[in-house]
């Protein structure tokens, strides 16, 4: 295709914005709509699933040793436990370490009750606290540390913590949100594909008469096709564009006001660098391939061009 046949089909399609202006709104207006619903949910999925990363990545493995390990001995049971693949970081917390957490997460009564304790009569034990990579693997590292424990003829770890049924249930429930999550952004998806090339069908539909006094003289189908196609890249782009900046400045006003509350309880938002290289950007392109593929459709298929 010649240079200046493309300038020409970018001019005939900036022409037809302008040209048909109610029907230009309001197929802008369609995909702005649309995508704005599907954004939020987008946000809502994405900072749920943000904050089920989070309640993952707080899961560890305690494991406590027999009182009177030796230092030795400790340090052997922590390289064992080091060379277990899924495991990321290996943390010694000795018995003296504990009591001063102990006492510090008691709060002043308790620790003045926990003054009478020293080195010489400290009744915690040495522990090691255990990460994971994958945080849904932390029920197989503990039986692979279990096992560490039925080769060792001193039986150095005393018990192997990491709230078994709570954790499960914890996963459970992080899984469904982040499936559901999934389902729902996917079913507006759809929907916003069907409202946006209906929209778009029914602009083109209302040209038809254009379309065939076009024919009548001789115009290819691609001579016809390509300022529709410019025109639908036009509106949904500049229709999705709107809707992204207005999610984009919400959310960062939301995010503004509500930060310091829900900072006490340790929740973190995505940042808008995230929101807008993932949700942003997605709902740009979307608009934009949204108004190319309905503009495809309706010149193909209802016109039969």
């Amino acid at each position: 295709m010649k240079f200046s046949t493309i300038l020409r089909h970018i001019r005939e399609g900036l022409k037809n914005v302008g040209r048909n202006g109610w029907m230009t709104f309001a197929s802008m207006s369609s995909i702005g709509i649309s995508l704005f619903i599907l954004g939020v949910f987008m946000l809502l999925a994405m900072n749920v699933n943000k904050l089920a990363d989070q309640l993952d990545s707080q899961v560890q493995i305690n494991v406590y040793l027999q009182t009177g390990t030796a230092e030795a001995k400790a340090e052997e049971v922590g390289r064992l436990i080091k060379r277990i693949p899924q495991v990321k970081t290996v943390t010694f917390v000795s018995k003296a370490e504990g009591l001063q957490r102990f006492r510090e997460s008691m709060g002043e009564e308790g620790r003045e009750a926990l003054d009478g304790y020293d080195e010489e009569n400290n009744p915690l034990p040495d522990s090691f606290e255990i990460e994971a990579f994958d945080p849904q693997q932390i029920a197989y590292i503990a039986k692979q540390i279990e096992a560490i424990n039925l080769t060792d003829p001193e039986k150095s770890i005393e018990r192997v913590k990491y709230g078994k049924d709570t954790i499960e249930k914890l996963f459970s429930i992080t899984n469904a949100v982040r499936n559901i999550g999934i389902v729902i952004v996917l079913g507006l998806t759809v929907m916003a594909m069907f409202l946006i090339s209906t929209t778009i069908k029914t602009t083109i539909i209302a040209r038809r008469r254009e379309i065939s006094i076009m024919k009548l003289v001789g115009a290819t189908n691609s001579f016809i096709r390509w300022p529709f196609f410019i025109e639908g890249a036009i509106i949904g782009f500049f229709g999705s564009l709107v809707s992204a900046v207005i999610l984009m400045f919400g959310y960062s006003q939301m995010v503004e006001s509500t930060s310091a509350t829900v900072g006490l309880y340790m929740i973190q938002f995505a940042t808008m660098d995230e929101v807008m290289n993932s949700v942003g950007g997605a709902i740009i392109g979307l608009g934009t391939l949204l108004g190319i593929f309905g503009s495809t459709i309706s010149v193909r298929r209802y016109l039969r061009v």
